[in-house]
């Protein structure tokens, strides 16, 4: 056998704050072979990420420590080198793709800055070769035209885009080991099934060695050699990939395993009243050009949309960013403008005041995609929860309010006593089921979710999904669903709506949807959500 190109020996890594020590990783052993794609799974808070940045040194020194154990580069030892001998292996031997890459763009310079800049750090290259390398290095990644974006900034490209951007930077000094830290979870399933085949094909073409960081399972069957299973900063399990999933023996790997959302939505009871109802929505944004600013165009992010939601019902809208989901959802609660009928428990609301559409703001809420940023880190849960209450009830008593804020929790699997605590404090999952509880303690008929459980782990997703089962039949509510993610939209949503550059491109029951889809854009979403290697990158749009 050759030596591996990484070899972690007994790793262990320790946070410092005050007096106490605490250790995030504890004794982690494994190797990476030349050309090989290792897998490093769990869930957040196992240690993935801290364990990826320490082979870079880029953990916060001196509160960050190393107890014990090595880091072996081609035998030599990174967590010993000097800091001159790092930086030349950063960017250089070792690169690495964060998870999300609007926070690791700068958004003050343009794409052919930012990735050249990496070309001048580690060797002598003229302007006009290293604009050459970078269009070369943007083509390879499947940007289209890319003479036309090196002047275009991180905020003027697609979620996509900018991540290929962010490998195109990885790969330009074509490094030997390539870290890969979630670099799909905040994508779309079609924009994620291009990235993986994209990373398999430049792993194929430049014998690249990669580990690839990730808390979806479905993802590490299709790209990697070998698994590495951690929890709580120990590895538990390791092996071949086939191996691991046709016969896991570690009882985390098991869970994980069957993790994700499953069961089928609620029979549709036909004699259920109609909530929320719309007729030709449209929500058209003018294109104001010349010096007048005159409207020449508009972008029409929800074009002639019909839609019903009966009580006790979920309708999921699917589609790729862009496609006008959000927007169509902002503009059934009547948080933007739009043209159309839109009926809200059998009244017209589309013309309603801000006066007359604030009482019915307590039947129709929201959730959305991040826990965190929609919770004010300033408030205490029990503010947060019982914000709406004073508003909508500011007439009951201190007692009352804080005994529903209590029933609330309760109802959504959190601990009433968590009420005096802050955001922060909370995990992800949990900080999930907060916001929920800020919309069910005003007993809402409506509720709106936006992506509310893209940003967590799966066994978290299957734990929303099915508390949000568990609402919707106690108090009959009617759900929009939207999501990208179709493996959870199976598992809640009665019917379904394909949406499409603000155009519905395929509407029907779930069931009928899943089984037999009949317009080519709903395949390639399918394929992208249930079977990653169906999708080739050509075939779905950018």
């Amino acid at each position: 056998m050759t030596d591996p190109l990484l070899s972690v020996r007994d790793l262990s890594v320790a946070f410092h704050q005050g007096g106490s020590t605490a250790l995030a990783v504890e004794h982690i052993s494994f190797d990476i072979a030349k050309g090989e794609v290792v897998a490093l799974v769990g869930e957040s808070g196992s240690g993935k990420s801290v364990t990826a940045n320490s082979i870079l040194k880029l953990l916060p020194y001196p509160a960050a420590s190393h107890p014990s154990g090595e880091i072996l580069f081609k035998g030599k030892d990174l967590l010993g080198v000097r800091p001159e001998e790092l930086r030349q292996v950063r960017g250089n031997d070792i690169t690495m793709i964060f998870q999300e890459p609007m926070t690791s763009l700068n958004p003050l310079h343009d794409i052919e800055r930012q990735v050249s800049e990496i070309l001048h750090l580690h060797q002598p290259v003229a302007r006009g070769e290293a604009r050459k390398r970078v269009i070369e290095l943007l083509t390879q990644v499947g940007i289209r035209e890319p003479e036309k974006r090196l002047g275009a900034y991180p905020h003027e490209l697609s979620g996509g885009q900018r991540q290929r951007v962010m490998i195109a930077m990885a790969l330009a000094n074509r490094p030997e080991l390539l870290i890969a830290d979630e670099p799909t979870t905040a994508l779309d399933v079609t924009v994620q099934a291009q990235i993986l085949e994209l990373l398999r094909k430049l792993k194929t073409d430049h014998g690249m060695s990669m580990l690839f960081i990730t808390h979806d399972l479905g993802i590490v069957r299709k790209i990697a050699d070998r698994v590495c299973v951690m929890t709580k900063g120990r590895i538990v399990e390791t092996g071949p990939t086939a191996e691991i999933f046709a016969n896991p023996q570690h009882a985390y790997t098991k869970h994980l395993l069957a993790a994700e959302p499953k069961g089928e939505p609620p029979l549709v009871d036909e004699a259920k009243p109609i909530i929320i109802e719309t007729q030709d929505l449209k929500v058209w944004f003018p294109i104001k050009t010349g010096f007048l600013r005159r409207v020449t165009d508009h972008v029409k992010a929800v074009d002639g949309i019909d839609l019903k939601l009966k009580a006790g019902h979920t309708l999921g809208i699917v589609g790729e960013s862009g496609s006008g989901k959000t927007t169509l959802g902002l503009a059934l609660t009547r948080l933007i403008s739009s043209k159309g009928r839109i009926a809200f428990v059998g009244s017209d609301i589309q013309g309603a005041t801000f006066s007359t559409m604030r009482p019915l703001r307590r039947q129709m809420q929201i959730v959305f995609q991040d826990p965190y940023g929609s919770l004010s880190p300033r408030m205490s849960v029990g503010d947060i929860v019982g914000e709406g209450l004073g508003v909508h009830e500011p007439n009951i008593s201190e007692a009352e309010r804080d005994r529903m804020v209590a029933e609330a929790l309760a109802e959504t699997g959190l601990d009433p006593e968590t009420r005096h605590r802050y955001p922060h404090e909370f995990s992800g999952g949990q900080r999930q089921r907060i916001a929920i509880a800020r919309a069910m303690v005003l007993k809402p008929k409506f509720v709106m979710l936006d992506e509310p459980t893209s940003a967590l782990d799966m066994s978290v997703q299957a734990q929303v999904v099915e508390l949000l089962r568990e609402l919707q039949a106690k108090h009959d509510l009617a759900y929009l669903f939207i999501s990208h993610d179709l493996r959870v939209v199976r598992a809640l949503a009665n019917e379904i709506i394909v949406m499409r550059n603000g155009k519905v491109v395929e509407q029907g029951p779930s069931r009928e949807l899943f089984s037999a889809p009949k317009e080519d854009y709903t395949k390639a979403l399918l394929a992208a959500a249930l079977n990653l290697e169906a999708v080739k990158t050509p075939t779905i749009h950018q």
